[in-house]
């Protein structure tokens, strides 16, 4: 069953193109990394904060890819350019 983890947060404009390119790359490493990863959607929402979310074929690659995050030196450095942030992780239920 496909699972999600969304993280929302805030992220400076003068950071935005650099957070975009780490980002990138954290990314890039995962996919090579840990399969399952089958898109990674970040919406600029109303209130300015962002919503990123990302998309896995099983909530086993998910589970496998976070438990080595300390592995992706992209990981803390694309976070350091954020602030409050919050994370959730799911399943999913139902999708059309």
């Amino acid at each position: 069953m496909p699972a999600v983890r969304s993280h929302r947060y805030s992220v400076a404009e003068s950071d935005l193109e650099e957070f975009l390119a780490r980002r990138s790359s954290l990314i890039a490493t995962v996919r090579e990394t840990h399969p399952g990863l089958t898109r990674a959607v970040l919406i600029r929402l109303e209130d300015g904060a962002y919503d990123d979310t990302w998309y896995w074929e099983t909530a086993e690659q998910m589970d496998a890819a976070l438990a080595a995050v300390a592995t992706f030196p992209e990981a803390p450095l694309t976070m350091a350019l954020t602030r409050d942030g919050t994370v959730l992780n799911g399943r999913v239920v139902d999708q059309r």
